[in-house]
């Protein structure tokens, strides 16, 4: 290509690779999909940009595996709602003793992972599915025929790599292959994204101690947040007062979800622009700094507490969501919609993390479903998606983007992909309520 005398080079040869399904992005959604439809006997490609899958889970360092348990005020221990493969990801995870155990969030409990132990066990999975995995890999294009998507290509070092294949699944998290498709997407509240988040790991902690002080609740108490005030009228800049300390399976170490990135301006910072994307790197570098010298002066046990890492990017609560043939609504959060093909559980609550203290909206001893739909786009051909760009409104996203669901939707949609192939049908004559079906028996227990 020559753009006003300027050449477009790339003189390195490209691979072409023949695949049943194509998975764009590891998280846990594209892990998810990848290993199921590996494991009914397709031809499986799975891209991942980083070295490693776990997307916002690992490289954001998010931590915790949310969304499995039943939010409640009757006291109750944790109640288990969500299962299929999250229950063979957290049984190889306990094995490598990779977890800890369930812990107080508000009104529900949470996991804390081990970041390592994930990268292993996720490797582990997709070795023994048959999973070609293709690391340090960035989809650029969809290889599209009429409205028909072929496959996509990559670029990697070695040079560009085209994988062809009858499905394709967008677990990009950011819905880059709808765009590139030229389909529509939505961003959040007419343009405005939840910020995102610098979460980073402190070493050093006496944690027995600070649990004594602050509580079990990884939310921390109402004293904090206090402090937190009285620490900003005396010169600290901590523009979050409510925050998350957890527990993790490393001793001395709690991982800190404390952060509020927003821009110079006052924005919240959207990451699919690369100029927001950039400055909300630095400007949460910034905060950890501000954050955990906080620790070491006002909260118990942390006296000699250290940053040991932050995540790998800032992690992305939201930007695009598919435009699907189903929406996932607000109103389905709070009054626990159930659907005839609904694909996936979940029981989280609404969290809108705008200003200073996050806003809560809890759906007690209960869940909502969410429909196959939701991961069809309302235009083209033989593409699904699968993740947190699911086709849902602003706030019903800040419930269903959490990782205990993502594994359910790429679970599902891993299915549905084999649905396709076998039956050699598009994406959008698939029944959800047969997806549901197969889930049924691949462990899911949606009718339970």
């Amino acid at each position: 290509m020559n753009q006003g005398g300027i050449a477009v080079v790339d003189d390195r040869a490209m691979e072409t690779l023949d695949a049943d399904v194509f998975v764009a992005g590891g998280g846990a959604a594209g892990l998810a999909a990848a290993v199921t439809a590996a494991r009914q006997g397709l031809r499986v490609v799975l891209a991942e940009r980083y070295g490693f899958c776990g997307g916002g889970a690992v490289a954001g360092l998010s931590g915790t595996v949310c969304g499995l348990y039943e939010a409640t005020d009757s006291g109750v221990g944790p109640n288990q709602v969500v299962h299929g493969f999250v229950d063979d990801f957290i049984a190889r995870m306990n094995a490598r003793n990779g977890l800890g155990a369930p812990v107080k969030y508000g009104k529900t409990w949470t996991l804390v992972h081990d970041p390592l132990v994930w990268r292993e066990v996720a490797d582990g999975m997709l070795r023994e599915a048959g999973v070609t995995v293709i690391y340090h890999a960035l989809v650029t294009e969809v290889l599209k025929e009429g409205e028909a998507i072929r496959g996509a290509q990559l670029y990697t070092k070695q040079g560009k790599v085209r994988v062809l294949a009858p499905v394709t699944i967008d677990a990009s998290g950011d819905a880059d292959l709808v765009t590139m498709a030229g389909w529509r997407t939505v961003v959040g509240d007419h343009g405005r994204v939840q910020n995102p988040t610098m979460i980073f790991r402190l070493g050093g902690v006496d944690v027995a101690r600070f649990l004594a002080a602050h509580g079990e609740d990884t939310i921390m108490p109402p004293a904090v947040s206090a402090q937190i005030a009285q620490a900003n009228e005396a010169g600290y800049r901590l523009p979050r007062a409510k925050i998350w300390m957890f527990p993790t399976p490393q001793p001395n170490e709690l991982l800190c979800n404390c952060t509020r990135v927003t821009g110079a301006d006052g924005r919240e910072l959207n990451p699919v622009i690369h100029r927001d994307f950039t400055e909300a790197e630095f400007e949460g570098r910034r905060q950890v700094r501000d954050y955990a010298r906080f620790f070491r002066e006002h909260l118990s046990g942390c006296e000699a507490s250290f940053v040991i890492d932050t995540g790998m990017q800032v992690g992305v609560r939201q930007t695009r969501q598919a435009a699907g043939v189903s929406t996932l609504r607000n109103a389905d959060i709070l009054a626990g919609s159930k659907f005839r093909d609904g694909i996936a559980r979940s029981p989280w609550p609404i969290e809108l993390h705008s200003g200073s203290k996050p806003r809560v909206e809890w759906l007690l001893n209960d869940y909502y479903e969410v429909p196959f739909g939701c991961f069809v786009p309302e235009a083209g051909e033989n593409l699904l998606v699968a993740g947190r760009c699911l086709s849902a409104e602003h706030e019903a996203v800040a419930s269903a983007r959490v990782t205990a669901q993502c594994f359910s939707y790429g679970h599902a949609i891993g299915h549905a992909a084999t649905l396709a192939v076998k039956e050699r049908i598009d994406v959008r004559r698939i029944d959800g309520a047969d997806v549901r079906l197969q889930l049924n028996r691949d462990g899911a227990q949606l009718d339970n």
